[in-house]
């Protein structure tokens, strides 16, 4: 059975149109339709009608609450079927396109999601300020979480996917978009996306506010934080940063108080920065039990870091020498490239040990 979960608030001029063009879509289904209704106005008692002359439909009505994310979680609790869908009430997505995700789960996909942003789909539903809204939050989204970056449409509210993506999964969403928490939290193998056009309104009005966007910060930042492999990540960088202060503190002290050579004084200067980066991974970002001597864990550091600065520079000469890109953006690009390089190899190397403890420790992180 395929359950359709639809949270709604205030839809009360939607919800016969979206069951009716659902039962079309799926006529030769076996099918449910679950509204979870968080409105103050008369949607409530068109869900009464509709579910006593349609059998596939129910509903459940929260009192003094808010918000789709928690309305679609309770949808997933109650819901019978072993393949779950999620979709808006207001029309905006086409419920001619349930089928196209079913058969995509059909042929072996967990999570299947409803994407803008293929060859074939469209956001034209969008108005211009809402475009630039979406497309800031998918690039957030993006920069943080390592498991959304894949993904072309991550603040999708149109997706498909199997019960036990879900089933006992730790989701505790925020605000207005769960799809992020179920890339980041649930249990899948493969996932795939169908191209849809996102339409327009024809009835009431957006529930996008500024509250729901400071939502969706906080729900980012919970995330990275309760995601080893992205926290890990973002700790790597607050210590690349502090070895950036350490680095000119020391420079400014041995050129100018004690008057070293500027070469010598920014060779020690490195150096010492590179060890309290070091000395910081260790017990800040790479914590727990060690397999490794100190000093074997410092050797590997070192040489991932000499090769990190070897490879910023190898990008900055191709990149402004030989492709005539700015020296300041070619720079930028050689430090990303270099920081990405010293995480990863640091992160299979110099602490494998403890890179290991942790996933295991955080099964559904890895």
């Amino acid at each position: 059975m395929l359950s359709v979960i639809i949270p709604t608030y205030n839809e009360e001029h939607n919800i016969i149109p979206v069951a009716r063009q659902i039962g079309i879509a799926l006529q030769d289904r076996e099918y449910e339709i679950i509204f979870v209704d968080d409105s103050t106005d008369g949607t409530v008692r068109v869900l009464e009608k509709l579910a006593l002359s349609n059998p596939r439909v129910r509903y459940i009505h929260r009192r003094g609450k808010r918000g789709l994310a928690t309305a679609v979680v309770a949808g997933f609790q109650i819901a019978k079927g072993d393949i779950l869908a999620v979709m808006d009430a207001d029309l905006q997505h086409p419920p001619a396109v349930l089928p196209h995700l079913l058969n995509a789960i059909k042929k072996g996909n967990d999570l299947v999601i409803a994407s803008r942003f293929l060859p074939g789909g469209s956001d034209g539903g969008l108005t211009p300020a809402r475009r630039v809204i979406s497309l800031t939050a998918r690039c957030l989204g993006r920069l943080l979480l390592k498991k959304v970056r894949p993904i072309s449409d991550p603040m999708s509210g149109f997706f498909m996917l199997r019960r036990e993506v879900v089933q006992g999964a730790h989701l505790t969403p925020l605000g207005w978009k769960i799809l992020m928490e179920v890339l980041v939290r649930g249990r899948y193998q493969r996932v795939a996306e169908v191209p849809y056009a996102f339409r327009r309104r024809k009835e009431d009005h957006s529930k996008m506010t500024l509250a729901e966007q400071v939502n969706y910060l906080r729900h980012l930042l919970r995330l990275v934080l309760s995601s080893p492999e992205d926290l890990r990540f973002w700790k790597f960088c607050l210590v690349g940063a502090s070895g950036v202060v350490m680095n000119m503190f020391f420079f400014l002290l041995l050129t100018r108080l004690l008057r070293l050579d500027v070469i010598l004084s920014a060779l020690v200067a490195t150096t010492l920065a590179m060890f309290s980066n070091f000395l910081l991974n260790d017990h800040f970002t790479w914590p727990g039990a060690r397999e490794d001597q100190f000093f074997s864990r410092t050797v590997k550091f070192f040489l991932c870091c000499t090769a990190g600065m070897l490879i910023n520079v190898a990008v900055l000469a191709l990149l402004n020498g030989y492709l005539g890109l700015p020296a300041v953006c070619a720079n930028g690009a050689g430090i990303l490239s270099a920081t990405l390089w010293n995480y990863y190899a640091n992160n299979r190397w110099t602490w494998t040990a403890q890179t290991a403890r942790l996933a295991n420790e955080n099964p559904d992180s890895r």
